[in-house]
């Protein structure tokens, strides 16, 4: 891989050119990395406040009704954002739908177990636990690097 860097006073903004034959894992790390500086912040509503949120200490966002909800530690917030807006906002190393409704942040995930009609349950830090459907199985344990050693 090769890297350079065009320094020049006259740049309004900072442009990120990504050259490659086909997007690999590395590369989408790389995405992944820029896309988490993007994203420093989510604004989220409790009551008539509006509160600052970061993304690192966000357990997972659901959708509750016909709105979507960022549950943390300190309690759970309203958002404006759709989940799909979300997933598309977030770096996908560390954020991973788990079904329809809920997506997670992987590093808040504590442990899980296999469900008898083939889903997962994982359980969070805080105690809390959320399934993983059928559909994203398959995507959580690639997230969590669970397939090592298997042929695919």
């Amino acid at each position: 891989m090769k890297v350079s860097l065009d320094i020049d006073s006259d740049y309004d903004e900072t442009i990120v050119t990504i050259h490659c034959k086909e997007v690999d894992d590395t590369i989408k790390e790389i995405l992944d990395f820029l896309k988490g500086m993007e994203t420093e912040f989510i604004v989220g509503k409790n009551g008539d406040m509006h509160y600052i949120l970061k993304p690192n200490e966000i357990h997972f966002f659901r959708a509750h009704g016909d709105s979507i909800e960022a549950v943390t530690a300190e309690g759970t917030f309203k958002l404006k954002e759709k989940l799909y807006e979300l997933e598309k906002l977030l770096p996908s190393n560390k954020f991973v739908r788990i079904s329809k409704s809920v997506i997670v942040n992987l590093y808040e995930l504590s442990r899980f177990e296999a469900s008898f009609n083939g889903t997962l349950c994982v359980y969070f830090k805080s105690g809390v636990k959320e399934y993983v459907s059928r559909r994203y199985v398959h995507a959580i344990k690639k997230a969590l690097k669970m397939n090592r050693g298997k042929k695919e």
